[in-house]
C-alpha cells in the first residue's frame, strides 16, 4: 500500500491531541511511522542508497524509543497506537 498525502495527513490528524500538537510521543510516532514506509518504498527501488538506509534505522530506532517511554507512561495509550501502525505489542 502506498503512502499518499491525504493518507499521512489523515493518520496525523487521528492522533493529536490538540489543534497545535507537535510534541506528543503519539503524533511524533505517527510522523516516523510514515517517513519509514516513504524510506522503505525509496530503498526498494534504490537499493544501494546507504544514506536513506542509515536514516531509516535512525528513524526506526527512534521510534523504538518513543515507544518504550509511552509503554512505561501510559499503557493504553500504547496499546491504541500499536495497533493502530501494526507494531510489535
Amino acid at each position: 500500500m502506498a503512502t499518499t498525502k491525504k493518507t499521512v495527513v489523515k493518520t496525523k490528524e487521528s492522533v493529536k491531541r490538540h489543534e497545535n500538537d507537535t510534541w506528543s510521543p503519539e503524533y511524533q510516532i505517527s510522523l516516523l511511522s510514515d517517513e519509514i514506509t516513504l524510506l522503505q518504498q525509496h530503498l526498494v527501488l534504490h537499493k544501494k542508497d546507504f544514506d536513506a538506509k542509515r536514516s531509516l534505522l535512525k528513524k526506526v530506532a527512534k521510534r523504538r524509543r518513543l515507544l518504550r517511554y509511552l509503554k512505561e507512561t501510559n499503557i493504553k495509550t500504547y496499546a491504541v497506537i500499536s495497533k493502530k501502525f501494526d507494531l510489535k505489542a
